[in-house]
């Protein structure tokens, strides 16, 4: 009876282990087979986070293809580089040349001589997608599109963009040679626009005016109407490209983006990205640990004693499932030597999922500490001696 039962127990111990086995490839195979069907309709797609760059999904994203309008984004990146420089202001006035007037497509209609300000060529090139408003910012810029084009590429060169060629400004594929990009370097070209918060603002308008509200522009980007936290940022078309997009999106400080090209529609596209997005949102969340106040240090040799310190502020992204599982390790000496400069590396924390290291962060103090002197730390030995 004893051999027999002994047998049961093994057998339900064996049966056990292999349900959690299957359990555990089915939890695995329901998570491949989610990330498998996305982007199916679609040449090349990526998602991204714009903190972090990290890559949450993938699909030939460094083939290079042809990316109709999505160009502009680089033109609308180098824009505002040039604001940031103050090589103009929104507020400056620019004249249109015959050149950007002359333009197809996408378009505000544009003349010859018309006087136009700066932000609302922005807002023409991010909203509608004007080819002729992109031309005149390129040639606001760099004084001509050529000129413009040739830092359009020295740009990519610098962001490390590997399947990047551009010709134009603004996407127009009729005559060009090899006009590309891929969704990988789209998708890097977007992280760096999105830290300037000014296009957020044109990129998520649905409608605007320009000539006084003589002229209204909607967006191109359908998604910033109906998608919850879409900020942004760039679509394109062409019979070349088929349709392209950039689409931004921002909930709970998670920032990502997913990068559709060589979609077969407009709505395919738009629910490509929108799959994408969804899928990044429901998936991964932003683990955040604030700056935090540690115990007080000793100083030795200082003016002070002693010092507070601080962990500064840390954001990673993780799985949802990870956000309760990481840990922290603190390192600093016990006591620290004067000098100390503000914000200077004293220590650091390590942060720990399942074990293993995935990132860290500095410990700091807020203010200066000085070297004690040699007749003030004299004076403080003789007080210790005295007291």
């Amino acid at each position: 009876m004893k051999k027999i039962a002994l047998i049961i127990c093994a057998i339900s111990l064996a049966l056990s282990f292999e349900s959690t086995i299957y359990a555990d490839n089915s939890i695995k195979s329901t998570a491949e087979s989610e990330t498998q069907n996305l982007a199916k309709e679609a040449k090349s797609a990526i998602l991204m986070d714009a903190n972090t760059g990290m890559i949450l999904f993938e699909k030939n994203s460094e083939s290079s293809l042809p990316p109709a309008s999505v160009t502009k984004i680089m033109t609308l990146l180098l824009c505002m580089e040039a604001l940031d420089a103050g090589s103009f202001n929104l507020s400056d006035k620019t004249v249109i040349s015959a050149n950007a007037a002359s333009m197809g497509g996408s378009q505000v209609y544009l003349e010859e001589g018309e006087s136009m300000s700066v932000e609302e060529l922005i807002k023409c090139t991010a909203i509608a997608s004007a080819n002729d408003a992109a031309v005149a910012i390129a040639e606001l810029v760099s004084g001509s599109e050529a000129a413009f084009v040739r830092k359009m590429n020295a740009k990519a060169m610098e962001l490390g963009l590997k399947s990047t060629v551009f010709e134009n400004a603004t996407g127009l594929d009729d005559s060009v040679v090899n006009h590309v990009t891929s969704s990988k370097d789209i998708a890097i070209m977007s992280k760096e626009l999105l830290k300037y918060e000014t296009i957020t603002t044109y990129a998520s308008t649905w409608q605007d005016t320009i000539r006084d509200g003589e002229f209204t522009l909607t967006n191109t980007n359908r998604l910033v109407r109906y998608y919850d936290g879409c900020n942004g940022l760039k679509t394109g078309s062409t019979d070349k490209a088929g349709y392209c997009m950039s689409a931004s999106a921002k909930r709970n400080g998670l920032q990502l983006i997913a990068v559709v090209m060589g979609a077969s529609t407009r709505d395919s596209r738009n629910a490509i990205a929108k799959e994408l997005l969804d899928y990044g949102f429901a998936n991964y969340s932003l683990y955040i640990c604030q700056e935090e106040k540690l115990e007080r240090c000793k100083v030795l040799f200082g003016v002070c004693d002693s010092v507070d310190i601080y962990s500064e502020q840390y954001e990673m992204l993780v799985q949802k499932s990870d956000l309760t599982k990481i840990e922290k390790k603190y390192n600093i000496e016990q006591s620290l030597k004067a000098p100390i400069c503000k914000s200077e590396k004293l220590g650091t924390v390590e942060y720990y999922l399942d074990g293993e290291k995935i990132g860290e962060s500095i410990i700091f103090a807020k203010v200066d500490i000085g070297k004690i002197g040699f007749w003030e730390l004299y004076w403080r030995l003789i007080i210790s001696v005295l007291s």
